[in-house]
């Protein structure tokens, strides 16, 4: 009995992480294709093939080192944002959190890429990394529930909707993507 309600308790916190860590998965999957349209505008192909040479000759653990730069470099500005929530400049800190986000998934995804076979040389990391992928799959099929609800009430709400609103919505949606 008290196993059921813990789990009824946790069930909310469980569909709050899978929603967070699908967010970040889809922020992942959004910005890498980004990431490659600026390599291909700028000088970056170069920067990758002069990382992609410098790995080739490091150990698997100096690859490690290489991948975490970016998370240190980008590590004060969750600092700054700190600072300006605790300031009440709310909007700044909301940006700033946004934009590190995003710089953050870029470069790692950018850096990831050049890194990834070395780092699964080593079996902690390719079991980390086999983890992180089956979360995801996890996350999926904790939030499917929820998606599916969502879908079956935006086709009640179209059915209700006017012919005008449901266009409009399409295209700013279209728009966005």
């Amino acid at each position: 009995m008290d196993d059921l309600i813990m789990r009824r308790l946790l069930r909310p916190l469980w569909v709050l992480l899978a929603l967070i860590f699908l967010l970040e998965a889809w922020l992942w999957d959004r910005v890498e294709p980004i990431i490659a349209r600026i390599v291909a505008l700028i000088p970056l192909p170069r920067l990758k093939t002069w990382l992609a040479d410098l790995v080739e000759h490091l150990s698997p653990g100096l690859t490690l080192i290489v991948f975490a730069v970016p998370l240190v470099v980008l590590f004060p500005l969750n600092l700054v944002a700190a600072w300006l929530l605790a300031h009440k400049y709310f909007v700044g800190a909301t940006a700033l959190i946004v934009l590190q986000k995003i710089l953050g998934v870029g470069i790692v995804a950018f850096v990831f890429d050049v890194t990834r076979e070395k780092l699964l040389q080593m079996g902690w990391f390719r079991k980390l990394y086999e983890f992180v992928l089956d979360l995801r799959v996890r996350a999926l099929r904790v939030v499917a529930p929820f998606k599916l609800a969502v879908r079956r009430w935006m086709k009640r709400f179209r059915r209700r909707a006017s012919p005008g609103f449901i266009q409009r919505l399409r295209r700013r949606m279209q728009a966005s993507r």
